[in-house]
């Protein structure tokens, strides 16, 4: 791919690009500006921005009448589920039900027509064909059907204003920025939006897990991208700045050192003046030790 005069790259959802393609974007021409846009940038993204390498612009502002999702987080519970997709169709609105596994999905939504014999069932996932799955996505923004079992397909993009209530089954196994993304596919109107995180009955979650749906569940006002980015970051560390990782903790010694040396240089690049604090030294031996009279400067 050849561009006659490229000055500027847009990289849109930025989340679902890895450093390799994003750096391959960039060769197209040696000097190119790059706007990023994304409601959770990747932790390596965000701490770049942090640490004044990138500029950064946070819109917070929501649409008028947006109103906050009701998020809940619980253990699978077939009660709770038909009484969320009925309570959805009797005021006339369409259900999300995610479920990321292919193999099985199918029965999955036998198990839902039987739970909910009154509801119109449809399934959509990426290993259909074009026309098929077209077929789905057509019927069920026409309002043909009231629930679409689908993987995790809608996650971008989809805009559906008639739908909104999700429920998203085994949550536990998705990441941070994809139960975000999957939340926003509802309350896209002005209806009040429900979004339902299960995990499996007697489960036993991992730390990680527990920290990624309490932080879902904490941050459910309007705009909370910037909110679970941090914590994203919190969670899965900030990877590499100069290598592919968009993820992960350094274990070399001495982090700390290398943010503020590294917050030095790019304020030197700015032209400002780098901060220079008082040394200070602390040693602290297991031994008795003391140091000859003329070490010590009594001041008088």
């Amino acid at each position: 791919m050849v561009f006659l005069n490229l000055g500027l790259l847009v990289v849109d959802e930025e989340q679902r690009f890895g450093v390799i393609h994003k750096e391959r974007l960039k060769q197209l021409r040696a000097e190119i500006d790059v706007l990023t846009m994304t409601a959770t940038p990747i932790p390596r993204t965000l701490h770049m921005s942090l640490v004044n390498l990138r500029d950064m612009s946070i819109i917070e502002t929501p649409p008028q009448e947006r109103l906050p999702i009701r998020t809940t987080i619980r253990e699978y519970d077939d009660v709770l589920i038909r009484e969320a997709i009925l309570r959805e169709i009797d005021r006339g609105g369409q259900v999300f039900f995610v479920h990321n596994r292919v193999q099985g999905i199918q029965v999955l939504a036998q198990k839902l027509q039987r739970l909910i014999p009154e509801a119109r069932i449809i399934v959509g996932h990426g290993q259909m064909n074009e026309e098929q799955l077209e077929k789905v996505m057509v019927g069920f923004s026409n309002g043909d059907y009231d629930v679409l079992i689908s993987t995790t397909i809608i996650e971008n993009g989809l805009d559906i204003p008639n739908a909104n209530t999700i429920i998203v089954n085994n949550a536990a196994f998705f990441g941070l920025s994809q139960l975000y993304q999957l939340r926003g596919r509802v309350g896209r109107a002005t209806q009040q939006a429900y979004a339902y995180f299960f995990y499996g009955k007697n489960a036993k979650l991992t730390p990680i897990q527990e920290k990624r749906l309490r932080a879902i569940f904490e941050a459910t006002e309007l705009g909370a991208g910037f909110r679970i980015a941090m914590k994203d970051l919190e969670i899965r560390g900030a990877g590499s700045l100069l290598g592919a990782e968009q993820s992960g903790f350094m274990n070399s010694v001495g982090f700390d050192l290398y943010c503020k040396l590294l917050s030095d240089a790019v304020q030197e690049l700015q032209g400002k003046q780098a901060e220079m604090g008082a040394p200070s030294t602390s040693v602290d031996l297991p031994i008795d030790a003391y140091l000859p009279d003329e070490y010590i400067v009594i001041a008088r």
